[in-house]
């Protein structure tokens, strides 16, 4: 409830946005907020929105730090590839250099990150608008498409596949990735009340284009990554054979 319009009281360098919030006991049921929840939070809201230093202050108790309270600042110049980058950190790498492309095309900004870790499960994250998609989506539709299409054409190419073999399929592509997909909408569509899943077939085909293209190049220009990423593919498609 705001006590008197807004008003200039001075100058500052400083600039931003403070937020307080203090839950209404007659609509929330728990008070005390679990700090490294909301840390989690925050960690990822910085990774999705590169270059914003984000700080968080809990001042419910003191502290012996100087500053008196218990606070973390967040900032990721490297933006989805630094989030990669610590979602495999305890795993080993197949390849040195981690992709990454951001591009805007009709008003819609995509950014895609991945890299294969030496491991047989697949851990994708998609978000929309800043918002986790736990079921992904159509944006999640499009990265695999593009995916599974760029690692065949790279390997019937290099001969990583004869003639005779047959193709990867899209589980055989995705063993060991480690990915995030990001994108920027204007009227984004979300299927049920919690945005589980992305519904717009835009976000499809602008993942799809801008990823595709973006991760074929990148193969060629890193020949010694596009290898070792084939090799784990291949290998994952040989046991599948057996």
């Amino acid at each position: 409830k705001p006590q008197a319009k807004v008003k200039q009281v001075g100058k500052t360098q400083g600039h931003g946005t403070t937020i307080y919030f203090k839950p209404d006991a007659s609509i929330f049921e728990t008070l005390d907020f679990d700090f490294n929840t909301i840390l989690d939070h925050l960690r990822q809201q910085a990774y999705l929105t590169k270059g914003v230093h984000i700080t968080v202050i809990d001042e419910r108790q003191k502290t012996k730090l100087p500053e008196g309270f218990n606070s973390h600042t967040f900032y990721f110049e490297g933006g989805i590839a630094s989030y990669v980058r610590h979602l495999n950190r305890l795993q080993e790498a197949k390849h040195d250099n981690i992709f990454y492309i951001e591009k805007e095309t009709d008003g819609m900004k995509v950014e895609v990150s991945l890299r294969y870790v030496d491991d047989f499960k697949e851990v994708v994250l998609a978000f929309a608008n800043n918002i986790f998609n736990p079921e992904g989506g159509s944006h999640i539709l499009g990265f695999r498409t593009a995916l599974t299409r760029a690692l065949n054409a790279y390997a019937r190419a290099k001969g990583f596949l004869k003639e005779k073999d047959e193709n990867l399929t899209g589980e055989d592509t995705r063993e060991g990735l480690t990915s995030v997909i990001s994108v920027k909408l204007t009227n984004p569509q979300f299927e049920g009340q919690t945005k589980a899943k992305l519904g717009n077939p835009e976000a499809r085909t602008a993942v799809e284009a801008i990823f595709g293209e973006a991760f074929k190049i990148f193969l060629e220009e890193h020949p010694r990554d596009g290898e070792a990423i084939i090799g784990k593919c291949v290998l994952a498609s040989q046991a599948r054979a057996a």
